[in-house]
């Protein structure tokens, strides 16, 4: 509510001031110097000066020149004749000019009223106290300088006095700050006091000299100033209207701009997203392309190397065939876990004790052929300075860490076409372990460096996807670790790797915690029985012949149903299943599978890959995932894992039933 819960308490604490006011003046006035004369003044004042009042812009209120009879009356029959005068003039130009409804009505003229016999008793004593005399003793020295010294003084605390209290109850009424109600409504009307007390100065000679009937011979003079003044408030008001037409325009035109701007924005955003969404159908146009590019390569391997196996029979030649189809589907493996870092498609990983030294051996040996054999068969040298001794473990994956640095260590060699030194270290600071690739070669330039983290951003023309740091970056950050890189074109570039350190684990503990993950095969009891679920004919097909080839039993179901119901005709040693599957996918599989066995071991293989996040694997029960496309090896170690569970679990059984010997 702010000021305007002060209204009603100011409104009536002045309402009782004034009622006390005039009882005061009622009881010290002199009935002595009432007469005929008195009653004459009176009457004009509340009768004539009453009616003369003028409009205040932009409040519903009125200035009267009434002010000019209480003054008479001062100076006449001094202060608590004024007074009461005063309060019974407010009264009746209050009951004039009021609009409002009758309880506001009431208590806003008993307002003006009170108001009005506070200012007149502030003033008079104001100048009694400042003369040190009696008022009507005044205008006795009529000529002298205290004379126009107190006209002035009257007119000046009447004015600041009666003004203010109206501006604070429309202040109140209104929540606007006192100062700016006063200044902007009430500061002009000074004028009207100052000429008031003069034309009461000079009538109260006119009325000691001759008679009272000087009064009416003023009233022309009270007149002219009237509508003198009427006119210059009525141009103050014509201004206002203006100046309030001049506003409303302007406020007009700014919600127009306003308007015109959010309409601009709004277009602009809209601009935004399309632009946004041609630039995500354009990556994603050059990323299907390149894809394409690359399946189509490994595929024409594949296709063509498969026809010339089928036109011969030498088994050198075909040894030599099927190790190219096997390392053209391993590439084709690795473009599609790249598609799936960039992707942001791999999920939680349960990250393991990671030796960074060793990785930094494991790089070093596996990039040998590309920065000594090749560089060599080229012509140019380039050295490789391993500095692998900062004893740092880091909780991560292995294999990703080694794609990373393998991938920096492969661009650091195409930058130095002409030979070059790259040195490949490892540095612990405090809490991070520091891995450094840097060479010293053509290094890059600064727009160049701010955009090397960008999907298909590359300076190999055709030759590179773009792919390649993005996704190394991608990998850094699921780390927790960053990438900073420094160069300078033909002094270098620097790739800083900065990962967190491993807290309570030394190289030694970590390789006895990795340990622990190495499963230690049991001599084959019987022949193992495993159930094979693939919708795909031909995958399932596959999975048994290696099986097979093995010395394990292979049973394939194309289908979630149709492995359950052989899973409760059969005895099964373990489930290996794919996940996507119409009608039962392969996670209802292994939860239904659960629901009859908690022993049996589940192992999902999937063409999603490192897709499966370890919380699915965990609320499915399942054992292992395995990312197709898979290797014999990977499926024969699952198969050799279930053997061994099953021999431990047939030796506890044949312990737990046999009898107690002692």
């Amino acid at each position: 509510m702010g000021l305007q819960r002060f209204a009603k308490p100011f409104t009536w604490l002045i309402i009782a001031t004034g009622a006390a006011v005039c009882l005061f003046s009622a009881y010290y006035l002199s009935v002595d110097d009432i007469d005929a004369r008195f009653l004459l003044l009176a009457i004009i004042t509340i009768g004539f000066g009453s009616s003369l009042g003028i409009q205040i812009p932009r409040v519903k209120g009125q200035i009267s020149f009434a002010d000019t009879f209480i003054f008479l009356t001062m100076l006449l029959y001094d202060g608590e004749a004024a007074i009461l005068l005063a309060a019974a003039e407010a009264l009746c130009s209050s009951l004039r000019i009021s609009r409002k409804a009758i309880t506001i009505k009431t208590v806003t003229i008993l307002f003006n009223s009170a108001a009005m016999a506070c200012s007149t008793f502030i003033t008079v004593w104001v100048l009694r106290f400042c003369f040190n005399s009696s008022i009507k003793s005044l205008a006795d020295d009529w000529y002298s300088a205290t004379f126009v010294i107190a006209l002035c003084t009257m007119a000046l605390v009447q004015y600041i006095v009666n003004s203010s209290l109206v501006a604070l109850h429309t202040a109140f009424k209104t929540n606007q700050p006192a100062w700016h109600t006063w200044s902007r409504h009430y500061l002009w009307a000074s004028i009207t006091y100052f000429v008031g007390a003069s034309a009461a100065g000079g009538i109260v000679k006119l009325v000691k000299e001759f008679h009272l009937s000087a009064v009416i011979l003023t009233i022309p003079i009270i007149v002219a100033v009237y509508f003198t003044y009427r006119r210059y408030i009525e141009d103050i008001k014509a201004s206002a209207a203006q100046a309030e037409q001049a506003e409303r325009a302007r406020a007009e035109q700014a919600e127009q701009h306003v308007a015109e701007l959010s309409r601009y924005i709004a277009e602009q955003e809209r601009i935004r997203e399309q632009l946004s969404q041609m630039e995500k159908l354009s990556a994603l146009g050059e990323l299907a392309s390149g894809v394409a590019h690359d399946f189509n390569n490994i595929l024409a391997g594949i296709l063509g190397r498969a026809q010339l196996l089928m036109r011969t029979r030498d088994p050198v030649k075909i040894k030599r065939g099927l190790e190219i189809i096997v390392k053209a589907a391993e590439d084709g493996a690795h473009t599609v876990r790249r598609i799936q870092d960039f992707a942001r498609l791999r999920r939680d990983h349960e990250f393991v004790p990671v030796d960074v030294d060793q990785v930094l051996v494991d790089v070093s040996e596996i990039t040998r052929p590309r920065w000594q054999d090749w560089a060599a068969a080229t012509g140019i040298n380039i050295r490789l300075e391993l500095r692998a001794d900062s004893d740092s473990v880091v909780m991560g994956d292995a294999s990703e860490l080694r794609e990373v640095l393998v991938n920096m260590v492969f661009n650091a060699v195409g930058a130095m076409p002409t030979g070059g030194r790259l040195v490949l270290a490892a540095e612990k600071l405090g809490p991070s372990v520091v891995i450094s690739i840097s060479d010293t070669g053509i290094g890059m330039s600064t727009q160049v460096r701010s955009r090397i983290f960008d999907p298909f951003f590359t300076t190999k023309g055709t030759a590179g996807m773009g792919l390649g740091l993005a996704v190394s970056y991608g990998i850094i950050r699921r780390h927790e670790g960053t990438i900073e890189v420094e160069s300078e074109l033909g002094r270098g570039t620097t790739f800083s790797i900065r990962l967190p350190v491993a807290e309570g684990l030394t190289v030694a503990s970590a390789k006895d915690e990795l340990s622990a993950f190495i499963a230690k095969p049991l001599p084959l009891a019987q022949r193992t029985r495993i159930l094979v679920v693939d919708d795909e004919a031909f995958i399932g097909e596959l999975l048994r012949e290696v099986l097979e080839s093995e010395g394990y039993e292979a049973v394939v179901a194309a289908g979630g149903r149709e492995a359950l119901a052989l899973f409760d005709e059969g005895d099964f040693d373990a489930v290996f299943t794919d996940v996507g599957m119409p009608g039962m996918s392969g996670w209802e599989l292994a939860r239904a599978v659960r629901k009859r066995s908690s022993s049996v071991p589940v192992a999902v293989i999937t063409g999603w890959g490192e897709a499966v996040g370890s919380e699915e694997q965990r609320a499915a029960q399942v054992d292992w995932v395995v990312t197709k496309p898979f290797t014999a090896d990977r499926i024969a170690e699952l198969a050799q894992e279930v053997s061994r569970q099953r021999n431990v679990n047939l030796e506890n059984a044949i312990l737990s039933n046999s009898p107690n010997v002692g």
